[in-house]
């Protein structure tokens, strides 16, 4: 679990941890940090192993210099890529929406329906250091409540032609060695997909982006256009 800085996000990290036998090894730096983690361990019955602090007291004692205990000065060598490294993370661990936790933290929020390329846009916005995460749009599961709070400028709904869509599905249907006319590839099913999904985007009144023949790099530019513009006028 990679930048853990806020003392807010130990809580969730050791009951993650709690759900299985587990052993807590740590590199905390800061006593703050390392003090919730350990109390927050201890509810849970869990062992901690503090791997950094026997190192920096070693190096004090021989050095005979105080510690800055500052997290992250390792990181601050290369800002920029780690923030990348991140981002990247993030993408990859609220994707397709596993957790609707991740919708708040997120800075940006793509929705749409399958196949709209939700996935790979946000991996590319990962890569412009843009914590980004994706919910899929299905009539059969209403999104999480979270997607409606959402300032519009971090919420983008993504559309496509239905004939597109259709050629879309019955390549992936066939790459998975299944029928091409299964119900996923109707137009049908399709015309109702993309109907329940407008409705889901027009209520949430974020900024719709036709993505039709369009390139990940054409998509990307127009929703970090929004983003920015939104950005710059909240502030």
């Amino acid at each position: 679990m990679p930048y853990v800085n806020n003392p807010h996000e130990i809580p969730e990290i050791v009951e993650e941890a709690g759900n299985s036998a587990s052993i807590i090894a740590y590199t905390l730096v800061s006593p703050e940090l390392r003090a919730v983690l350990v109390k927050e361990a201890q509810k849970h019955g869990i062992t901690t192993v503090d791997i950094m602090t026997p190192m920096i007291d070693a190096l004090e004692g021989l050095m005979q210099r105080r510690p800055r205990l500052e997290p992250g000065l390792v990181r601050k060598v290369d800002e920029e890529y780690f923030r990348k490294v991140e981002a990247i993370e993030f993408a990859v661990k609220y994707d397709d929406g596993k957790d609707p936790r991740g919708i708040a933290r997120a800075d940006l929020v793509v929705i749409g329906v399958s196949r709209t390329s939700k996935t790979p846009l946000c991996m590319y916005l990962a890569h412009k250091r843009i914590r980004a995460a994706n919910v899929p749009l299905v009539p059969e599961v209403a999104p999480p409540e979270e997607v409606f709070q959402l300032p519009p400028h971090k919420l983008i709904g993504l559309v496509i032609k239905p004939q597109h869509l259709n050629e879309i599905r019955r390549e992936r249907l066939k790459t998975l060695g299944l029928t091409a006319n299964a119900d996923y590839a109707s137009m049908e099913r399709i015309m109702k997909e993309l109907e329940y999904a407008e409705g889901i985007m027009k209520k949430a009144g974020c900024s719709i982006i036709d993505v039709t023949s369009k390139a990940v790099e054409e998509t990307a530019s127009r929703v970090l256009e929004i983003y920015y513009r939104g950005e710059r006028i909240g502030k």
